[in-house]
């Protein structure tokens, strides 16, 4: 009688205390002050297409005609291309067997601050980094208003116009003046026109507008080149308010110079990092983790190698299951179904492209449920049979 009483008592008391949250060692929540209302209305289920030879087919399809439109001509647009001057421009006016109109030519320019560089590093100065602070050269300065002034000349509008423009206009207007003028224009310093670069790229920061096209792949290199997580495969154009998305990596990989853009001044490159490019692959696999796509292809069998393969004892190789657009369509997504077990699985599984987004999920076996629930029960079931033992 005595050990019955014993044991009730002890299994009143085991109740208690697996039922008294507060008490347990380990972090937990109480929720007694929560209130969580049900859910109303059935819940929802989704539609589950199955990954075989049709679809992989279908997929390639769909690819194809949801690829972007043809960006505009206009932003193509390169051919025969011509700097013409703007305003904060330095111009060099050369007439020769005058030097007295000549702009001056030391060996060293200087603003009168700490910096100073010689005319063949002024020179060079559209084919790197705009940088603040440099000096200027001396030379016609374009004002704010566009125009230049020129002894004997006057003030002459140079924004809008090219070099040999200026020049022309001026070998014209000193006719009067000097026999048979002998002009040559050029510009000391590209200082109105350029273009930003930013996102995961070494050195981000503007690029000066030259006389030498400036084209992407031309800034991304003067930006000292990409750091390894950018995504070359989306790098964004800003142009007149409007976003445009290039592929810098088709131009490097397959020479597709379309993607290869002439820029514009005000012209914004970002260089996206892959944040946007990740895979999730979660369940039955040995190491889940999330994975970047390599040059915008990944696929199912990419996706199980990173993560190490499946389970040998828990995965179920019949629900191998990829969820795409939960992003865009939370209440909507779209699930597929691979069936490892079927003779064409490895074939379709690196044949199946994935999406940015996509979430890669392995489902568990039967067996390997029921052993995890034995798990839990069987050390409670050992504790009730060696404290029976001690009763007895």
């Amino acid at each position: 009688m005595l050990k019955r009483q014993i044991t009730g008592l002890f299994f009143v008391a085991l109740t208690i205390f697996l039922s008294a949250c507060s008490v347990a060692p380990g972090y937990h929540l109480d929720t007694a002050r929560l209130n969580e209302q049900p859910s109303t209305g059935p819940a929802p289920t989704y539609d589950v297409k199955t990954i075989d030879a049709q679809l992989i087919v279908a997929q390639a399809k769909f690819v194809a005609a949801m690829a972007p439109p043809p960006l505009p001509p206009s932003v193509y647009k390169g051919g025969d291309y011509i700097y013409h001057v703007e305003p904060q421009d330095i111009l060099g006016i050369t007439v020769w067997n005058h030097p007295e109109l000549t702009t001056q030519s030391g060996t060293t320019l200087s603003t009168g601050g700490n910096t100073t560089q010689s005319i063949a590093s002024t020179l060079q100065q559209p084919y790197t980094t705009a940088l603040p602070g440099q000096a200027d050269p001396f030379g016609q300065t374009v004002g704010p208003d566009g125009t230049i002034y020129f002894p004997f000349v006057g003030r002459i509008r140079a924004a809008g116009k090219s070099t040999a423009q200026i020049r022309d206009e001026l070998s014209i207007a000193l006719v009067p003046y000097i026999k048979n003028p002998q002009v040559d224009v050029r510009v000391l310093a590209f200082r109105s026109q350029r273009v930003e670069v930013t996102g995961d790229v070494k050195t981000p920061g503007p690029l000066a507008i030259s006389d030498v096209p400036l084209n992407l792949v031309d800034a991304i290199s003067r930006s000292g080149g990409t750091n390894p997580d950018a995504d070359l495969q989306r790098v964004r154009l800003t142009r007149d308010k409007k976003l445009y998305i290039l592929n810098a990596d088709a131009m490097l990989d397959r020479g597709d110079v379309s993607q290869n853009v002439t820029l514009q001044p005000g012209d914004v490159i970002n260089v996206p990092d892959r944040t946007d490019s990740r895979i999730f692959v979660m369940g039955e696999v040995k190491t889940p983790v999330t994975l970047s796509m390599l040059k915008g292809r990944f696929t199912i069998a990419d996706a199980l190698t990173g993560a190490g393969g499946l389970l040998d004892t828990d995965a179920n190789p019949r629900q191998i299951f990829v969820m795409r657009g939960m992003r865009d369509n939370p209440t909507s997504p779209e699930i597929f179904r691979l069936d490892m077990t079927q003779p064409d699985a490895v074939m379709l599984s690196s044949q199946f492209q994935l999406q940015p987004l996509d979430v890669v999920y392995v489902g568990t076996a039967a067996g390997a449920t029921f052993n995890r629930m034995i798990q839990q029960i069987l050390p409670a079931l050992q504790s009730v049979f060696f404290i029976k033992e001690l009763t007895n």
